[in-house]
């Protein structure tokens, strides 16, 4: 099972990567969290202390030489390795989180077009297809706002995107645009949670306006004070007093990807 989780910053998109991932190991499955987005805190949630969370891969230029055979910001011309082999970096240069969720951290990944024609980026764009259409285990990958560092054949092998959004139509605009992009790309299929969602009048009109845009497949969160805490202290959720719903929404959340996938 493959799963990747879009949404600007500030929708609580990496509060759901992470805990999505631990439920999801709570269950039994062996998971790997991917850390691909630049802004993103996903080892705070999986309570991997600062001290023990993993370099990100594209700061690892030994590494990327040896695989690519260039050495990032020296003058290699267009002569490296596009297809490096990476099956044993996600074991390598990972740390194990709570309830043995595996983290990696890929850093920026440059989108094709960008001008980035260099070999940290075949390097990233080769292992985050490999985590997707080769490994072996669930996926969960905490990415940028849009689809833009996938290839077509990564988007292919995810199982479900979701798209995270708060109440309110700029978000929701947001969503159906990557949603849009998503599916010219392949992805097979789509998922909208909508976070912090405060009240039933909210509900309403979340759903409204999704329907609205034409994304019908839509999970509702309910508003956590107590998941807000955590994220402003920056701690994880599990254990809150009063986060127990929140996580309990998330658990029925996985449920239904699981479901839908199998």
């Amino acid at each position: 099972m493959k799963i990747a989780v879009a949404g600007k910053g500030g929708v609580g998109k990496t509060t759901i990567v992470g805990t999505l991932a631990r439920v999801l190991a709570q269950d039994g499955t062996k998971v790997l969290a991917v850390d691909a987005d630049p802004a993103s805190h996903l080892h705070v949630v999986l309570e991997i202390p600062d001290d023990r969370v993993p370099a990100p891969i594209s700061s690892e230029l030994d590494l990327i030489e040896e695989r690519t055979g260039a050495r990032p910001g020296t003058k290699t011309g267009p002569f490296f390795r596009m297809n490096p082999r990476v099956d044993d970096i996600p074991d390598e240069y990972c740390a194990v989180g709570a309830d043995g969720v595996r983290l990696i951290v890929l850093g920026e990944i440059r989108a094709p077009g960008s001008g980035c024609f260099c070999p940290e980026n075949a390097l990233l764009r080769t292992l985050l297809e490999h985590v997707v259409l080769e490994r072996d285990e669930a996926v969960v990958i905490d990415m940028e706002a849009g689809l833009e560092q996938f290839g077509r054949a990564t988007c292919r092998g995810v199982d479900v995107l979701i798209v995270v959004v708060e109440p309110g139509a700029r978000s929701i605009d947001t969503a159906s645009k990557i949603v849009r992009l998503a599916q010219e790309m392949g992805v097979r299929r789509l998922s909208i949670v909508a976070n912090r969602v405060r009240s039933d009048d909210e509900r309403e009109a979340v759903l409204s306006l999704t329907h609205a845009k034409g994304l019908d497949r839509v999970h509702v969160l309910p508003f956590s004070e107590a998941v807000r805490e955590a994220d402003l202290r920056g701690t994880s959720p599990f254990g809150c007093q009063g986060s127990a719903e929140w996580v309990s929404a998330i658990r029925r959340l996985a449920r239904d990807i699981s479901k839908g996938v199998s």
